[in-house]
């Protein structure tokens, strides 16, 4: 079984893509100097460290970095909701404990790989959720690792 191959981002089923991180769209935004463990950061000008982008934070390889929003919520125990925004790079090889975007059978779904004794399954992180046993049979392939959340809080 060949589980893991680099193919063209999915469409379709649960995955919307947002958008590849291309690069091409830059919005520096300012960013505060010090850290701050509550409250606001001041305005004042004198506490702007620098611009900070957030392509430039979030997408270590534009090439192989692509966008998609969540829908469904099997993954809530990973802080990933409904709407949420996922930061996918393709371009790194998965590894167990990573959460992936995988397409089993036809169907794209986002889990945490996991190996067992008894080989690789795909977790959800929601107990209303079965776990998905990969087998030789299941037609598997992982589309991408995912690095970065982004949803409103």
């Amino acid at each position: 079984m060949d589980w893991y191959q680099h193919a063209d981002l999915p469409v379709g089923g649960w995955v919307s893509l947002v958008a590849r991180a291309d690069g091409a769209l830059r919005l520096p935004l300012p960013l505060a100097g010090e850290s701050v463990p509550a409250g606001f950061p001041s305005p004042a000008d004198e506490y702007m460290e620098r611009r900070l982008d957030l392509n430039e934070y979030l997408v270590a390889r534009p090439e192989a970095t692509y966008f998609v929003r969540v829908s469904g919520d099997s993954m809530l125990g990973a802080s990933i909701h409904h709407g949420d925004i996922l930061v996918v790079d393709r371009s790194l090889p998965p590894r167990p404990g990573n959460v992936v975007i995988a397409q089993v059978d036809g169907e794209f779904t986002v889990k945490r790989l996991r190996k067992t004794p008894s080989g690789l399954e795909l977790a959800p992180e929601n107990p209303d959720y079965a776990v998905i046993p990969l087998t030789e049979e299941t037609d598997f392939q992982v589309w991408g690792v995912v690095l970065h959340v982004v949803h409103k809080v």
